[in-house]
């Protein structure tokens, strides 16, 4: 069992009596120039009243003999139908701040056990269509400790989470080859795999 052997058995409109986790939204607005227009939206169900943020994703970096990696997880998504290459990443739970939030995911996700260094601006994935949003925590892992070398991950029964990592001057070409192979790339590792290409090539 992989997660190559999950697929899409069927799909289907969603009433909004069964929407568990999503909701469609019609905004109505005013343009720049004054004309009411309307707007289509999708908003998460999940944010906790007292958090400005849906989640966090995870920059984890290991210092390994060879030189530093980006912790990585392949997983299905059924949304595109096929497995994603992912950054670790959650849902943030009622009271936890985002570095809390962070330090949860990665150990449940992958086993690691790490401390927040560094907090992003508030990311928006994509607001042309929803409103969802995000900090990436920059999370520093110290190998030398025992439960950093026998991984536990603590994943609940519906994640299938393939944890693996990839030299981080690498990561583009990495990019490039899984997805050659069918993988899908997720925004966060792309974006951050293609600000390593770029600061390699302006020589920053």
């Amino acid at each position: 069992m992989s997660n190559a052997d999950a697929k899409v058995l069927s799909q289907g409109p969603l009433p909004d009596d069964e929407a568990q986790w999503v909701k469609l939204t019609k905004i109505t607005y005013q343009d720049p120039k004054g004309t009411t227009r309307t707007w289509e939206s999708a908003e998460r169900r999940t944010r906790p009243k007292d958090a400005d943020i849906d989640g966090v994703g995870i920059v984890a970096i290991l210092d390994k003999p060879g030189g530093k990696e980006m912790v990585l997880q392949k997983q299905y998504r059924p949304p595109v139908d096929r497995v994603v290459i992912e950054v670790p990443a959650g849902l943030i739970d009622a009271g936890e701040t985002p570095e809390q939030a962070a330090v949860r995911e990665l150990r449940e996700e992958t086993g690691y056990v790490g401390v927040p260094t560094e907090t992003s601006p508030v990311m928006f994935n994509d607001p042309g269509f929803c409103n969802t949003n995000l900090c990436m925590v920059h999370v520093a892992i110290d190998m030398a400790l025992p439960e950093n070398q026998d991984l536990k991950p603590e994943l609940g029964e519906s994640e299938f989470i393939d944890v693996f990592t990839v030299p981080l001057a690498d990561l583009w070409h990495e990019c490039k080859r899984l997805e050659a192979q069918g993988y899908a790339i997720d925004a966060r590792v792309g974006t951050f795999a293609e600000g390593i290409l770029m600061a390699q090539r302006l020589k920053l």
